[in-house]
């Protein structure tokens, strides 16, 4: 046997191992109930991430789902779902929803609380004469055997608040036990533990006792954590929809397009190419185009856009909208996780998961936050049993209870979501979480002309055909080569000569003898016809063929201009003109008012830029660029100190997007420019940049102010707690204190905010 021939079939294997391992791999979404902070996230991933065949599971805290893929000959959905109720969490498919299982718990929350509350008001009755009289003698106020009464009533009042109401807390705790790993709900249950037996013992053996301290510290918890759920909720709220937008039913017709013959179908059995059917109401189930009828869609939560968006035969239409009036017959391009809003949902969940510096650094230290709280209550209750042994007890207690870190890992992550479904609604898509930090930071905008801060729908308002002598070539020639070369760009200027070429020319983009087609950024499209080199785009890159200059009518200036020719010469002449967003201007004076720094790169003519330029107030602006050139522009501003926010569309945008600090492209653009992006434009207006830009650093400035409370609160509660200025009661109010207020200053940030201005108020 050759080597050729082993290597040969041992690629062979290599690729049918591959192809069996991709058919037995399968994927899920998971929505998951009960998660309330970072801990829990860290506690599921580990235990799912250990099972065998478990390739990779993702956990996104925002909108309670998991990204789930495993090997199905190793493990099984059923069994992943039970690891994770077994940790005391619920889980269910995705396309089930979280609803009725998340109002059965907030019935069950309330009814604990309702217990907590109504026994801490009955057990004050009982606590009070003790706190008024000292327990005198046998001639006293106050009898022992009276005494001994008022703790067993108290007693019996305190066993529903334990068995009951704390039952949260104390599975929460053994789950993190039985799994090695200390989350804050551990601290919690030993300080309501010990309260408890601590009293019993006291009830019988003499003694003061704080059943009303146990009590008021689980009334004061729930209540927090009820409160904090229901703030979580609303932070997130925006972010849930968008996740939850998916439709999960289609009409699909059996039969040709005018039929009304339909069937219900789940979304993830459609195929490419079938007919469906969408009546007024509905979500559009796929990414197509209208085949039969007229309605308007609402894109909202798709775009931003808050005006319904016409639809007729041959417009295309996406998935998650919603179909107005009117029915329609569409046909699917795009299916599954493959439609344009499986692919935002996905990059928002992912941006969610991620976090900034500062907040990865909090969650990073809280279980090493806790063994050192946990360290210092046993010292402090060994050195205060030496002092006073009859406050050891409650010192340690209150050690363990005041320094419960859910400000350091609950409160933060909520500002991060509220963020997002912020920028969301304005139709911004943060596709990376991490750059939130870095958006705050930015100081130099750099904006790209065409397609950015213009519509990028450029038309050809005239089209000269350069004849020259001896030239081969007619105008039907020139406008056929035209329109071959150009068909296959996504460039703005290709397409608006296709379209302009398209109508007037016989076979519309094929020509013989035309091969070798290839698209070089930011300059043009080179191709080989009849066996001479020609090339459609810029002046200067046509010229380099043949070294001629190009004669420009003066009426044709401040129009963008695009040649074809080859190695024999000019061949044709397009002169075209593009609109500025009404927007733009807008966008510019706000940003300016932000201390914003603009510059305009483009690779246009500089006449053109310098129009768009001055139009907009931009005074820094630059023209004939290439991707290079702006790559280094970029460079120079970065290496003189700026933090750079980047915002453009085009495939020669791709270089410099990468390079920029913070990078932003606009929905219509090419897809290698979105792929790079920190956020996306989905909406195409400029004019939610400022609100954007406002969002994000109020959201840092509020994630310093919490974690600047939580660092603050602990640096004085927890001496006082190892001084002994603190009773247990104290410490809980106080822990649940510092919870609600970090988590309601999250709250903030979903406050109207002045910046993000409707589109009636653009001029």
């Amino acid at each position: 046997m050759t080597f050729e021939n082993a290597d040969s079939q041992q690629l062979d294997r290599l690729n049918s191992q591959q192809s069996h391992t991709e058919k037995n791999e399968q994927h899920e979404k998971l929505s998951i109930a009960g998660m309330r902070c970072a801990a829990c996230v860290q506690l599921i991933a580990f235990r799912v991430k250990q099972l065998p065949g478990v390739l990779s599971f993702e956990i996104n805290s925002a909108s309670h789902t998991a990204n789930l893929r495993w090997q199905n000959q190793q493990t099984s959905l059923p069994k992943i779902i039970t690891a994770i109720v077994d940790l005391g969490y619920a889980a269910f498919p995705a396309h089930q929803s979280l609803d009725e299982y998340e109002r059965q718990e907030k019935k069950m929350a309330l009814w604990r609380l309702f217990i907590a509350g109504f026994a801490m008001m009955q057990v004050m009755m009982y606590a009070f004469p003790a706190y008024l009289v000292p327990v005198p003698q046998v001639d006293g106020d106050l009898t022992p055997d009276l005494d001994r009464l008022l703790k067993l009533a108290s007693l019996v009042i305190t066993i529903p608040v334990i068995c009951f109401s704390s039952l949260p807390f104390f599975r929460s705790a053994i789950r993190d036990i039985k799994n090695r790993h200390i989350g804050m709900d551990v601290p919690v249950s030993i300080g309501i533990l010990l309260t408890f037996f601590a009293s019993i013992w006291a009830t019988f053996n003499g003694g003061a006792v704080y059943y009303d301290s146990a009590i008021m510290f689980v009334c004061l918890l729930l209540a927090a954590r009820f409160i904090e759920a229901q703030v979580q909720a609303k932070t997130t709220a925006a972010l849930r929809v968008l996740t939850r937008l998916s439709p999960m039913l289609a009409n699909r017709l059996l039969a040709h397009p005018e039929s009304r013959l339909s069937e219900s179908v789940e979304v993830q059995h459609l195929q490419l190419g079938d007919f469906l059917l969408v009546s007024a109401g509905e979500q559009i189930p796929a990414d197509g185009r209208v085949v039969v009828g007229e309605s308007e869609c609402d894109e909202a939560l798709m775009t931003g856009e808050s005006h319904p968006v016409p639809k007729q035969i041959g417009s295309e239409v996406i998935a998650g909208s919603i179909n107005l009036n009117g029915v329609l017959v569409m046909q699917a391009e795009q299916v599954g996780s493959q439609t344009q809003l499986s692919s935002l949902v996905g990059m928002m969940e992912r941006a969610a998961t991620e976090k900034p510096p500062l907040v990865l650094l909090a969650d990073k230290h809280a279980s090493t936050f806790l063994i050192v709280i946990m360290s210092i209550a046993v010292m402090a209750g060994l050195a205060w049993w030496q002092i006073e042994a009859g406050r050891a007890l409650w010192i340690a207690v209150s050690i363990i209870v005041v320094t419960c870190p859910c400000a350091l890992s609950l409160a933060t992550p909520g500002v991060m979501s509220a963020a997002i479904g912020e920028m969301a609604k304005q139709g911004v898509l943060v596709a990376k979480g991490a750059a939130i930090e870095r958006l705050a930071g930015v100081t130099h905008f750099v904006l790209d002309k065409t397609g950015t801060l213009t519509f990028g729908r450029l038309r050809v308002v005239e089209g000269i055909i350069c004849h020259r002598v001896g030239a081969d070539f007619s105008a039907e020639r020139a406008e056929a080569l035209s329109l071959a070369m150009a068909a296959g760009s996504m460039h703005p200027v290709s397409k608006a000569i296709a379209d302009a070429l398209t109508a007037k020319v016989a076979g519309n983009a094929t020509l013989a003898g035309l091969d070798k087609l290839k698209e070089i950024a930011g300059a043009g499209i080179e191709a080989s016809y009849n066996g001479k080199t020609v090339r459609l785009g810029r002046l200067d890159f046509v010229q380099q063929l043949h070294g001629e200059s190009c004669s420009i009518p003066a009426h044709l200036s401040g129009k963008t201009l695009s040649a074809l020719g080859d190695e024999n010469g000019w061949i044709a002449l397009f002169a075209l003109e593009d609109v500025l967003r009404e927007d733009a201007i807008f966008a510019v004076q706000q940003l300016h008012k932000r201390g914003m720094h603009i510059t305009l790169l483009s690779g246009d003519r500089i006449d053109v830029v310098k129009n768009i330029a001055l139009e907009c107030g931009i005074t820094d602006y630059h023209g004939d660029l290439s991707p290079g050139d702006k790559y280094d522009a970029v460079k120079r501003l970065q290496l003189s100190g700026a933090v750079v926010a980047m915002v453009g569309d085009g495939m020669n945008d791709g270089p410099v997007l990468a390079l920029a600090d913070v990078s932003i492209a606009m929905g219509q653009g090419a897809p290698i420019a979105q792929t790079r992006s920190d956020l996306l434009l989905m909406s195409n207006r400029l004019a939610a940049l400022p609100g954007v830009l406002s969002s994000a650093r109020m959201a840092l400035k509020l994630i310093r102010q919490n974690l600047g409370w939580a660092i603050v609160y602990n640096v004085v509660a927890i001496p006082a707690a190892v001084l002994g200025l603190l009773e247990p009661w104290h410490a809980a109010l106080g822990m649940s204190i510092s919870s609600l207020l970090v988590v309601l200053n999250g709250l903030r940030l979903l406050v109207a905010n002045p910046d993000l201005i409707p589109n009636s108020e653009i001029n």
